[in-house]
């Protein structure tokens, strides 16, 4: 096992520093090829996994810019920040960061309601779902959280409730892989860490916006997996955030995170 505590993962601020170093699974393409099937809210509560989860996380809402939402996350005080990855007792734990591309959407969001208010967004690449939650919050009518991992759609429902949200369903599986569905919005952030994953995702977005004419919003601190994709060049700088001192430790010295429009 290269990795030998959590924060060695938290520290380098990309999902794909991992993919190189370490044998435990991982959000590589190959794995956004599993499907697992789509499940309302309830059907994640399952009670072990739920008391795993809350005495191995921490509820925080300081340290990111969104402090209006609680979430569950791995902070230096949980028991896993220093413990050996490999006995996390799951798929390696995305969800429990709250990444850069993220903060910025939904601080975004938040901030600027109008930007959902009575429209249908899906949230791609979730993760612990402050931006679906931001969206909730912000008036959307119709939310669809979306990840590949179940315990990921666990944490979500567990943030919901510390949020005073209802939970919005939640689909398991690589949704790009399905019928395009109509929505007026598509936010996904920190998602190009890969670039085979990359091209993907810049040709489902663009059939989303030439079928159904889909905004798309795209949050990312730089890495340069996104930087040097071809579909920078189809971007419009929104807004610019300076990071909190805490999210800059936590990722490698990131300073700021941008929210991108895709506009092809």
């Amino acid at each position: 096992m290269a990795i030998c505590c959590w924060r060695w993962f938290i520290r380098f601020g990309s999902r794909e520093s991992l993919t190189k170093t370490s044998g435990t699974s991982s959000r590589s393409t190959s794995q956004l090829g599993r499907h697992f099937h789509y499940r309302t809210p309830g059907n994640f509560l399952d009670p072990e996994v739920r008391s795993f989860l809350e005495e191995n996380t921490e509820v925080i809402s300081s340290g990111n810019l969104t402090p209006e939402i609680r979430l569950r996350l791995l902070t230096p005080r949980c028991r896993f920040w220093k413990e050996r990855a490999d006995l996390w007792p799951f798929a390696d734990p995305f969800w429990a960061i709250y990444w850069p591309g993220g903060q910025a959407l939904s601080r975004y969001i938040l901030d600027n309601p109008d930007i959902v208010r009575m429209g249908s967004v899906l949230d791609l690449g979730s993760g612990c779902g402050a931006t679906a939650i931001a969206a909730v919050m912000s008036g959307a009518s119709q939310v669809l959280a979306n990840d590949i991992d179940p315990i990921a759609g666990m944490a979500m429902v567990i943030n919901c409730e510390l949020n005073n949200v209802n939970p919005f369903p939640i689909a398991i599986k690589n949704i790009t892989d399905t019928t395009l569905d109509k929505w007026d919005l598509i936010l996904l952030g920190d998602m190009f860490y890969d670039e085979h994953l990359a091209d993907c995702l810049h040709h489902w977005l663009g059939k989303c916006i030439k079928m159904y004419g889909t905004k798309v919003l795209i949050g990312d601190p730089g890495r340069p997996q996104f930087t040097g994709h071809s579909i920078h060049r189809q971007l419009h700088k929104v807004i610019e955030y300076s990071l909190p001192e805490p999210t800059r430790q936590e990722n490698n010295g990131l300073t700021s995170s941008i929210v991108w429009s895709y506009q092809p």
